[in-house]
């Protein structure tokens, strides 16, 4: 049977009595753990040029995500340093049905974290039942004005652009209920959308071909009106071959001229009558 090591020795001797350590064990063990260091190459990151690997679930600041709030105050009245205020109002919302119950809802007005009070304890993070709370591993924050430390909703709005994304779930997990109803409304907006630009497309098709209409409308005009000009035209040359034409000799001027003396000298039927009288 082997002899058990130094370091596996019972506390206690055979009598039940505490063993005592050898004097200078202590030091030994230190000097040990220092001499094998000793040997070891030292890394020293420069930071700021270097910034620091973290891991993923770094306590650096909270971020919020302001959708999922419904102002339930539950982080405010958990965290145990009141370092969270919230601001809200109500306001009703009208039925989506005719018959139906209008309903109020908590509208958020503000939402700020003092981190200079903040233990970042994260148990406002963890009571949030909506998921509107996350941690962001970003810590360079600091402020020369302790009043700037607190962070209003914009601000921390911000923060969220820095949260790493969730682990990958199990292959055989199921998706997550908050992500399945987040698609489900996805997909019915995006059905909107497309719906809505149908009906705008079939609204301005019309538009678009009356110009197009309007063009064949003057086109049409433009004919018609040059046709009443030819029938006018053709009217007008009917007009004038049946009208009957004047000998050259025939004019005016020739039927005002005085008589000849061989139509002077003809006797008129009256004048032999009227010798007889006599």
């Amino acid at each position: 049977m082997s002899r058990p090591s130094p370091e596996h020795r019972p506390s206690t001797t055979s009598s039940g009595r505490p063993r005592r350590p050898l004097p200078g064990s202590g030091l030994a063990k230190g000097l040990a753990v220092t001499l094998r260091t000793m040997t070891r190459k030292t890394v020293t990151e420069q930071y700021p040029d270097a910034q620091p690997e973290l891991p993923p679930r770094t306590r650096g600041v909270i971020g919020l995500f302001e959708e999922n709030c419904t102002v339930c105050m539950l982080c405010a009245r958990e965290c145990p340093d009141w370092c969270i205020y919230i601001d809200s109002h109500k306001e009703t919302v009208p039925a989506a049905a005719p018959g139906g119950r209008d309903r109020s809802r908590n509208v958020l007005d503000r939402f700020a974290i003092d981190f200079s009070l903040c233990m970042y304890c994260g148990i406002c993070i963890e009571v949030c039942p909506f998921d509107a709370l996350f941690w962001s591993p970003e810590f360079e924050y600091s402020e020369t004005d302790i009043r700037d430390l607190t962070h209003e909703r914009d601000k921390l709005r911000e923060w969220m652009w820095t949260v790493p994304a969730p682990p990958a779930l199990d292959p055989g997990a199921e998706e997550p209920k908050e992500l399945v109803a987040a698609g489900k409304t996805a997909d019915k907006l995006a059905a909107q959308q497309q719906t809505a630009r149908q009906e705008a497309a079939q609204q301005d098709a019309p538009r678009a071909t009356e110009p197009h209409a309007d063009a064949q409308a003057s086109a049409a005009d433009a004919q018609a009106s040059a046709a009443d000009q030819q029938a006018r035209a053709a009217d007008e040359q009917a007009r004038a071959a049946e009208r009957p034409t004047r000998p050259m000799g025939d004019s005016k001027q020739q039927t005002d001229q005085p008589r000849t003396t061989s139509d002077q000298a003809q006797p008129t039927s009256d004048q032999p009558e009227q010798e007889g009288r006599s």
